[in-house]
């Protein structure tokens, strides 16, 4: 029991680390878009570019952030509990043959890349194809440095190291803003490419410096493969790659059946994505990378329960007002964000209601998302590959059960009811390897979200009533009032965790205040 209360607080304390990180990043990567839209705008070059570039990122999510952390970190991490300089060799010879293998793609996809290019964008047009491809060909080596810098960052986060990781991303966007200034004035859209590959490695090299400060420095080492460990990192990346890819067909759901929809109802559905990916990057995915070594190094199976109910009630916790606050001002935030120029009143309320739907399903993306860290743990690598095939064949299911009579609202729907019974799915092959009751959400605690989000509810309605937002005041006047609205949501939100004595709240206190 003593385990499970040292460890809580630890993943806890990690999470917002990496939110803090995370938020920071975030912020740098907006003013990257900004500075990419004022040199090229919505351009051709822009198109090329945005193709080869989500090519890249492809590889890079499936290879390297994606498959390599799950296969690596749980092994690594109980490689550790027995011995450092072992563990330290595995991720040395790892690295070894990530190296091979990312160049290898690399070199396939230099090769390959006018039928890669053909495959995403065939509407292309010669002059935009062969610069696509160029640029293709440019930007396909950021994936040995993103492959390599996943890596060290699970390296890193094993080793209790979670704030540098997180920032890292920064890092790299920091350089991209001042590097894309210089290289697009002398070698235009290719200027771009450039500036990825700068901010990869500089991505890599943050990390890769401080784990010198961590006395874990990775290099290349001749790997041993007779080492079971290392024997299990590369049977568990496969089937965590193949499943990884298939999470890739859910936006291209979205987009075939909405372009049988009125006109503007894809793009209404990326600007709401784009509002939603900020609290899932920023809360779901820190706390999921946060929980993962701590689920690996689990001594028992009390300890891996224990520690996996705290990760998903610590997840609703933060998830869940945030959620609800964007829901209830979901017009006026997204008037803050994008309503200017083209963006006209109908596309204001379409995505206005895009973001209110698909906010209601990311509690469900969060219990999801920590559930899948939970089978990669376990080193459950089928039940997570039949997990995500539910999630990808429920989603076009619902998408096409809805679309008809809620239309472009439906597709935004459609995703969060899928995560949700996927993530269902999930804790059945939990408990059924576990073998013993998870109890994760009770009744109790249900009616404490309740009356804590009930609490919400009412300081904002009250907020809205006194203070009506103002669509055609000043931008700093509509800025602080959704600032206002998040100070309100957060105290009324914690006034009602510690009436009701949340253990969350207990939790995240006792994360960062030391003990006399």
């Amino acid at each position: 029991m003593q385990d499970n209360n040292n460890s809580s607080p630890s993943m806890i304390r990690h999470a917002v680390m990496m939110m803090a990180g995370t938020l920071m990043s975030r912020i740098l990567g907006l003013a990257r878009e900004i500075l990419v839209a004022a040199f090229f705008g919505a351009s051709r070059s822009m198109d090329a570019f945005n193709v080869a570039y989500t090519l890249s990122n492809l590889a890079r999510q499936l290879l390297a952030e994606g498959a390599l952390s799950a296969a690596f970190v749980p092994v690594f991490s109980q490689a550790l509990t027995k011995s450092r300089d072992k563990a330290l060799a595995l991720a040395r010879g790892t690295m070894t043959v990530l190296l091979c293998v990312t160049s290898l793609v690399v070199i396939l996809g230099i090769f390959c890349a006018p039928v890669l290019v053909n495959v995403m964008a065939p509407g292309f047009d010669e002059a935009n194809h062969v610069l696509a491809v160029g640029l293709t060909r440019w930007m396909f080596p950021f994936l040995i440095f993103i492959s390599v810098e996943a890596l060290t960052m699970g390296e890193l986060n094993s080793l209790g190291s979670f704030f540098i990781p997180a920032l890292s991303p920064a890092f790299s966007n920091l350089v991209f803003i001042i590097t894309a200034p210089l290289f697009a004035s002398h070698f235009g859209v290719y200027g771009l490419a450039l500036s990825v590959l700068a901010g990869g490695f500089a991505h890599f090299m943050t990390q890769w410096l401080w784990s010198f400060r961590m006395h874990a420095v990775l290099y290349p080492a001749r790997p041993d493969f007779s080492d079971p460990d290392l024997k299990r990192i590369m049977k568990l990346f496969l089937p965590y790659a193949a499943g990884l890819s298939l999470n890739q067909v859910n936006p291209v759901i979205s987009r075939m059946l909405g372009s049988f929809l009125q006109e503007g109802s894809i793009s209404v559905l990326n600007y709401s994505n784009r509002i939603l990916q900020l609290p899932l990057g920023l809360f779901v995915i820190a706390i999921s990378q946060a929980v993962l070594p701590q689920l690996a190094r689990a001594k028992d199976d009390s300890e891996f329960i224990e520690t996996l109910r705290q990760a998903i009630r610590f997840a609703l916790f933060v998830v869940l007002p945030a959620s609800l606050g964007i829901i209830l001002i979901s017009s006026e935030f997204v008037h803050l964000i994008f309503v200017r120029g083209n963006f006209n009143a109908w596309a204001w309320s379409a995505t206005s209601s895009c973001l209110a739907f698909s906010m209601l399903g990311l509690g469900g993306m969060a219990c999801s998302t920590v559930i899948m860290r939970a089978l990669y743990a376990l080193s459950m690598p089928r039940e997570a590959f039949k997990v995500t095939s539910f999630s990808v064949i429920s989603t076009a299911i619902f998408s096409l059960i809805l679309v008809y009579p809620m239309g472009y609202n439906g597709l935004a729907l459609a995703p969060g009811i899928a995560f949700t019974l996927s993530g269902l799915l999930g804790l059945y092959y939990v408990r059924k390897k576990l073998a013993r009751s998870l109890g994760i959400i009770t009744l109790k605690v249900l009616a404490k979200y309740i009356f804590a989000l009930a609490i919400v509810v009412l300081s904002v309605s009250l907020y809205k009533f006194l203070w009506p937002y103002s669509p055609d005041s000043r931008l700093l006047m509509r800025a602080l009032w959704v600032l206002g609205v998040i100070i309100i949501s957060a105290v009324s939100y914690f006034t009602g965790a510690v009436l009701m004595k949340f253990e969350e709240y207990k939790l995240l206190r006792g994360a960062f205040v030391r003990k006399k």
